[in-house]
């Protein structure tokens, strides 16, 4: 369920920022990768995740690869949008919803981090009192 006041524009800067923790031996524009997998209209929710959730392990082909991809799909999709207008609207609506989406995903991991950490926090008080 996606709060009704998250923006693309906050999405963006989470993504932005989990980008940005690429490899230092790995030359990457952060935002023009963000861009690029934003308007991904070929990919899911969950595989834009799982690319962010990658960015640190991707090697510098990886980056490469994925962006030649993304641009190669852009171009396709305009050329398509010429002849299947309502189509690519389609697309393109449900991309802006699913974009959205990231946001619960990455939320949801967040709480579950902190209910962990929470959690290992009243063990450990619990080990102390016990002398353990």
């Amino acid at each position: 369920m996606t709060v009704p006041n998250i923006t693309d524009v906050e999405v963006d800067k989470i993504v932005l920022e989990l980008m940005r923790g690429h490899s230092e031996s790995v030359t990457v524009n952060p935002e023009e990768f963000t861009d690029l997998l934003k308007h991904s209209l070929s990919l899911n929710t969950m595989e834009k995740k799982r690319v962010v959730d990658a960015v640190p392990t991707l090697s510098q082909f990886q980056f490469d690869e994925l962006t030649k991809v993304f641009v190669e799909e852009r171009v396709k999709f305009k050329e398509l949008a010429k002849q299947h207008p309502e189509d690519i609207k389609k697309l393109l609506a449900k991309q802006q919803a699913e974009w959205l989406q990231l946001w619960d995903l990455y939320r949801a991991e967040l709480e579950n981090k902190g209910k962990q950490a929470e959690d290992k926090a009243k063990e450990d008080e619990i080990k102390k009192s016990l002398g353990l």
